[in-house]
């Protein structure tokens, strides 16, 4: 109670969580609320403005514009969910098990975690990017495989302080394994933290899928992305301004509500970070 009050006292969480429920209705509801098909071409209408058939106007190819963002919205979010997700379940591993059991195993761990932070997170997936065939599948695995790093050392963390409590010595002298122990007692505790990386995380990976399509190794033609269309904007921008504004726009508002919404459940679960 006390969170879900201090949570919509929020304004600016309570805007981040409409904007973001209203992106997961619309990439849900795409092929039922789309006028057109994303792909349907009609060459009498190319680069047409605005206009009450086609609201956010047409493409090159006479595409609704519209259309196309719909069923772009489910292509962000989807890389997003996924690619947090895999990252997610990556970090609350590898950070559970250093925190838990410390020693040579927190060591290894850790050093693997400063290896990977050393390198610049958006050029590494670049660089893996560039061996592999671009496709909706890889970006995915690759952002979740260049992203936990963050969330395993929110874990470890956590876990260095919770294992210490009387809880957990009470539960060891009552002879529970580790196994129990951590995922049963500890990681429970642990995932408030979690929750906030991951909203966060959300966003960074729609930017990153979008930017990775904007340059032509993310998604490809002609699934409809944000990137994709951004990308194809800037070649008229000068005639056809829309193709760029409408995408922008989108990408913006995501990534936008994503950060208000991570910030309010942080600011909710400990007021205390509020800054």
């Amino acid at each position: 109670m006390e969170f879900r009050k201090r949570f919509f006292s929020d304004r600016l969480a309570v805007v981040g969580l409409i904007v973001v429920l209203a992106f997961f209705i619309v990439s849900v509801s795409a092929p039922l609320i789309a006028p057109y098909e994303p792909a349907a071409i009609d060459v009498d209408k190319v680069l047409d403005p605005p206009s009450p058939a086609h609201p956010f106007g047409t493409d090159e190819l006479g595409r609704d514009v519209l259309s196309r963002m719909l069923y772009g919205a489910g292509i962000s979010l989807k890389v997003g969910f996924v690619a947090v997700g895999i990252a997610t379940l990556i970090g609350i591993f590898l950070g559970a098990i250093a925190g838990y059991y410390g020693g040579w195993v927190d060591i290894i761990i850790m050093r693997l975690v400063d290896i990977m932070l050393c390198f610049p997170s958006f050029f590494l997936i670049l660089a893996v990017i560039a061996f592999l065939e671009p496709s909706i599948y890889n970006i995915m695995i690759v952002i979740g495989l260049t992203s936990w790093m963050g969330v395993a050392r929110l874990v470890r963390a956590e876990f260095l302080t919770l294992k210490e409590r009387d809880f957990i010595l009470a539960e060891r002298a009552f002879g529970a394994g580790s196994l129990r122990i951590i995922f049963v007692h500890i990681l429970p505790n642990a995932l408030a933290p979690v929750l906030v990386s991951a909203t966060l995380g959300i966003a960074s990976a729609v930017l990153v899928e979008s930017s990775l399509s904007f340059l032509g190794i993310g998604v490809q033609p002609p699934t409809p992305s944000w990137g994709i269309m951004l990308s194809e904007g800037k070649e008229v921008l000068g005639v056809a301004w829309w193709l760029s504004l409408f995408p922008g726009l989108a990408i913006l508002l995501t990534v936008l509500g994503y950060n208000l919404l991570g910030e309010g459940i942080r600011d909710a679960i400990d007021p205390r970070l509020k800054g």
